[in-house]
């Protein structure tokens, strides 16, 4: 029976988050307090006592949801993961849980890709949308015909993908969307054009980072969003997060793939329920799907 621990992206944060995990626990505190130091400033504050709001920003939302997971697979007695995937941003807590990077590289990382992915959405305005009961062709042909950038983005499960790019592209591909036959096209409250071409910038700020860091063999295969493929090479590792910022996410894929792989149970380490839902709808078998945001 094999275990698969994912992580969840941006949109997950919610106030008050990992505080349990700081009043209870040594190793939780002792990682919380060398984020602080990392950052340069006292993300802990913003997580235990901060607005959703707060919360909201880039800058912020990113290490804090990072911090919440990797703290959750370093602190549970029985982390012994067959594989493991992690959506958009999770994939960074994924490849930091299964030993692929070391925490202080990882939390920079993070912290480089939220401010470069800031300054890309303050510099070239760009949107986000979810299509509800679509066909996935039907939404790929959608956006490959309208005028300007719009791209299939998240594919999140059968019938539920995410596009992203210019505004004017993006609303005009719902227009069309919804007289495709979409039960819903709906803008989602984000500053930007996440995992599109949009994000080039962004990229190619994170690449100079990413290529300074330590990569080693993790302790199970990581799936990633590039290529929903297992990956346990680091260089391959390497190459698939350059390229993540400005591809989609296979998410779809690769819970799919994981199952061929032979996971029967999934575990969603981190806040939000959000990959547990998601799972359920991809998982044709009946597979056992929990989650931890505190121990």
């Amino acid at each position: 029976m094999k275990k698969a621990y994912v992580f969840p992206g941006q949109g997950s944060q919610f106030p008050g988050m990992a505080k349990d995990l700081y009043e209870s626990n040594e190793t939780a505190r002792e990682m919380l307090e060398k984020a602080n130091k990392i950052l340069g400033f006292r993300i802990t504050d913003i997580m235990f006592e901060g607005t959703a709001d707060d919360l909201k920003q880039t800058k912020v939302t990113q290490p804090a949801i990072f911090l919440h997971s990797v703290i959750m697979a370093k602190c549970l007695p029985d982390f012994k993961p067959d594989m493991v995937a992690g959506h958009s941003l999770g994939e960074f807590s994924a490849l930091v849980a299964a030993g692929a990077m070391d925490f202080e590289e990882g939390l920079k990382l993070v912290s480089i890709r939220a401010q470069a992915m800031q300054k890309a959405c303050e510099s070239v305005p760009g949107a986000m949308a979810a299509v509800i009961a679509l066909p996935t062709e039907k939404v790929e042909e959608i956006c490959a015909s309208c005028e300007g950038v719009v791209v299939a983005a998240n594919y999140n499960c059968d019938g539920q993908i995410v596009i992203s790019g210019e505004k004017e592209a993006v609303e005009a591909a719902c227009v069309r969307m919804k007289e495709a036959g979409a039960k819903r096209a709906l803008p989602l409250p984000v500053g930007g054009a996440f995992h599109s071409p949009l994000m080039e910038p962004a990229r190619a700020e994170l690449a100079e980072g990413i290529e300074k860091a330590v990569f080693s063999t993790p302790v199970c295969p990581v799936y990633q969003n590039v290529t929903a493929k297992p990956s346990t090479d680091p260089a391959e590792i390497k190459a698939n997060l350059l390229a993540q910022l400005t591809s989609p996410v296979r998410w779809t894929q690769s819970v799919k793939n994981m199952l061929e792989d032979g996971a029967c149970h999934f575990v969603e380490l981190g806040p939000g329920k959000v990959l547990q839902g998601l799972i359920a709808k991809i998982s044709t078998e009946p597979v056992t799907i929990e989650g931890h945001q505190g121990l």
